[in-house]
């Protein structure tokens, strides 16, 4: 057992319904239950743990609550056979950082069941460069496929494609032949989705602009990240038997659309959990992630910073203005 040493997580409290960051040194005993401590090593930055840091989302479910929808280490010591001291383990989902103290600490008690072993070949760091926005992505191209949508003479779209989750979506999808329309508001991105794979750039506004029930066949398929009024667009440009993957709502949570597409098109809309996806389901998108994403094609999208800024990064991801994958290295 180990002895009762301190470590360094970022800690949230709330107070007057104010969300209140702060690092703080706890000990083991002050961790959640759970039948697995693991060693930290990294963490990453999504847009959900934006919302939770700055108090923006309703993310946490309880309070104090340690925030990080995703971390990467090593077990320390666990109960669980499936598992044994010095494994190298990922554990993105699951409501952790939510529901459960997350991987913005050096130390998490957590269940095995959780758990995926590291895919072999992977680093933890890279990992991480997935985490679940790299994660959802592989769900959602994984979901278009079994589907039917295949590379073709028509794109396939993907929206917020300068984010965490469509940059990897993009590269994932033009790895896999398809010809890829990736849709951002930021022009300085450009240059990115393209090296990325991208083969067509769409303005954000024109999908935001409002548009008829029912457009011109556009798009193959779609892995939508946005929500709200772009996913209406998106859905009425759908093409005949096409689906779209709904996994984000960073343009907002409503769906105001038609039955069109649907019973006009035979279009599919498909939602993507990655919290809670069966573990058969997680470990061969993990095994699939690790034969497609090579570490380089990893390096060009993402950069490491210390936990120490994770509260001013926090708020450039709500508003925005980060591109592609941040990774938390949480010792510094």
């Amino acid at each position: 057992m180990m002895t009762q040493d301190t470590f360094r997580a970022l800690v949230l409290t709330q107070e007057n319904g104010a969300i209140h960051a702060e690092f703080r040194q706890l000990t083991n005993d002050d961790l959640p239950q759970g039948d697995t401590l693991v060693q930290v090593v990294y963490s990453c930055l999504n847009y959900k743990d934006g919302l939770n840091v700055t108090g923006k989302g309703k993310i946490s479910r309880f309070f104090p609550m340690v925030p990080g929808i995703d971390l990467a280490g090593t077990v320390i010591e666990t109960t669980s056979p499936a598992y044994h001291p010095g494994d190298p383990v990922v554990l993105t989902g699951w409501g952790i950082g939510e529901r459960h103290w997350g991987g913005y600490a050096q130390r998490a008690r957590v269940k095995a069941e959780w758990l995926v072993p590291l895919p072999a070949g992977m680093t933890l760091f890279h990992s991480m460069a997935i985490g679940t926005a790299g994660f959802t992505a592989m769900l959602a191209v994984m979901a278009l496929e079994e589907a039917g949508v295949k590379p073709g003479d028509r794109d396939v779209l993907v929206t917020g494609a300068a984010g965490g989750v469509g940059s990897i979506a993009t590269t994932l999808l033009a790895r896999r032949g398809y010809r890829v329309a990736a849709s951002t508001g930021r022009a300085e991105t450009h240059d990115y989705l393209r090296e990325l794979g991208a083969t067509t750039i769409v303005p954000r506004a024109e999908l935001a602009a409002p548009g008829r029930p029912l457009e011109s066949e556009r798009w193959a398929g779609a892995v939508d990240t946005v929500g709200g009024d772009v996913l209406a667009r998106v859905l009425a440009a759908t093409a005949t038997g096409g689906a779209v993957a709904a996994c984000g709502n960073a343009g907002g949570a409503h769906l105001t659309t038609t039955v069109f597409p649907f019973i006009l098109r035979g279009v599919r809309l498909i939602g993507i959990d990655s919290v809670t996806c069966p573990t058969e389901r997680r470990r061969a998108a993990w095994d699939n992630l690790a034969r497609e994403l090579p570490a380089d094609v990893l390096d060009r999208m993402t950069r490491v910073e210390p936990l120490s800024r994770v509260k001013e990064l926090c708020d450039e991801i709500v508003a925005g203005q980060v591109r592609g994958r941040v990774v938390f290295d949480v010792n510094a």
